[in-house]
């Protein structure tokens, strides 16, 4: 990168504004968002000497108001200040700073630089598309470019096989998609992953048809120990304090058991019968669990399940869906800020049969958390 690059220039003037207050960038992150935190990875990006990132327009507004003001600084923590707290001069400050760094912003993007203050920086249509951008770049689904990701599957038995049209190898309109279980959890996360990391290699495996060099990836596995053996290995060496319990002949034997200081929890999935005697599905349970990979530590292993597919499906939007990942992904970083294993096991309602989001920043949504060795 050339150094007139006007990026480079928006990279150093952000990078001079922590300097000279002597704040590191794990403070910077916890400064800016009140009562959240962003991921300090993006803090470095965006000072980035090599190839910056460019922070959206909410985000420079907010280093506006922090170091526009002196009082940021008056405690022990750097303190994002509320408007009515500013005087008509920090007011002046921070707009003034406001504007140089979205002109900044503009030349960076190949732009003119942005009006004058007290016109619209810019519309703001822009500004939910870099809040987008930002959502794709940041969050558990962001892994370093070039690494391969690989979704672990199970296929479906035998006897259901039987009752799907196009499942059979030898049909002239074979369709082996059919045969995978999780479709649902399967093409939401795959469409993420490949947005989310444009050049990585994302692949789709069975988990019956896993090679040796598949092990060794960031390894993604859907669905539960009855069906995806990939799953049950998992659990196995990762020892998390959640285990599944699938016994489907028994009216109560499918749940999440947790183990902790509190004793033995059991969670269980919500049923009801309606007319006819059929039974519905009213809300699920959902495991998310990350860890280091097993078979390679530069890697990931990530476990999403539920006690039925809703379950599963409800883990996978909790990080994909635009309008809860974002906070969602926050509220991991803020819960588990330096943990290399992590599990929460929350619940996933079915209304009118459509799996809504778990929002993991309500605690009602929340049943387990558990973090272990940290970096």
């Amino acid at each position: 990168m050339n150094d007139v690059d006007p990026r480079l220039l928006l990279a150093r003037r952000l990078r001079a504004l922590r300097d000279e207050r002597r704040i590191t960038q794990q403070q910077l992150a916890q400064a800016l968002v009140r009562g959240r935190t962003l991921s300090v990875p993006l803090i470095s990006s965006w000072e980035s000497k090599v190839a910056p990132g460019i922070p959206p327009v909410p985000r420079l507004e907010a280093y506006a108001a922090l170091f526009g003001v002196d009082r940021s600084f008056a405690g022990a923590t750097p303190r994002l200040l509320s408007p009515d707290e500013l005087t008509a001069r920090e007011r002046e400050s921070v707009a003034d700073l406001r504007q140089e760094l979205l002109r900044l912003r503009s030349l960076a993007q190949g732009r003119s630089p942005v009006p004058s203050a007290g016109q619209l920086a810019e519309p703001s249509e822009m500004t939910r598309l870099d809040l987008l951008a930002e959502s794709l770049a940041t969050g558990p689904w962001r892994f370093r470019p070039g690494e391969t990701i690989t979704l672990v599957v199970a296929r479906l038995p035998a006897m259901m096989l039987e009752r799907i049209p196009y499942t059979d190898i030898s049909d002239p309109d074979y369709i082996e998609l059919l045969t995978y279980s999780d479709l649902d959890s399967l093409l939401t996360l795959h469409g993420h992953l490949r947005a989310a990391n444009p050049v990585s290699e994302v692949n789709v495996r069975l988990a019956d048809r896993l090679q040796e060099d598949d092990y060794a990836t960031h390894m993604v596995s859907f669905g539960g120990v009855d069906w995806n053996l990939a799953t049950t290995s998992l659990l196995q060496e990762l020892e998390l304090p959640v285990r599944q319990v699938a016994d489907w002949d028994s009216p109560d034997g499918q749940y999440f058991e947790v183990a902790d200081d509190a004793g033995i929890t059991r969670h269980r999935p919500v049923l009801d019968s309606v007319l006819g005697g059929k039974t519905v599905l009213r809300q699920d349970v959902a495991l998310f669990a990350r860890a280091v990979n097993p078979f390679n530590k530069k890697s990931t292993v990530t476990i999403l399940n539920g006690m039925y597919g809703r379950g599963t499906l409800g883990a996978v939007r909790a990080l994909t869906d635009s309008r809860f990942r974002g906070r969602n992904a926050e509220y991991l970083a803020a819960t588990f800020p330096d943990s290399r294993s992590y599990c929460i096991l929350s619940r996933v309602q079915v209304i009118a049969g459509r799996t809504m989001t778990p929002d993991w920043t309500d605690p009602r949504m929340r049943l387990f958390e558990w973090s272990g060795e940290s970096e």
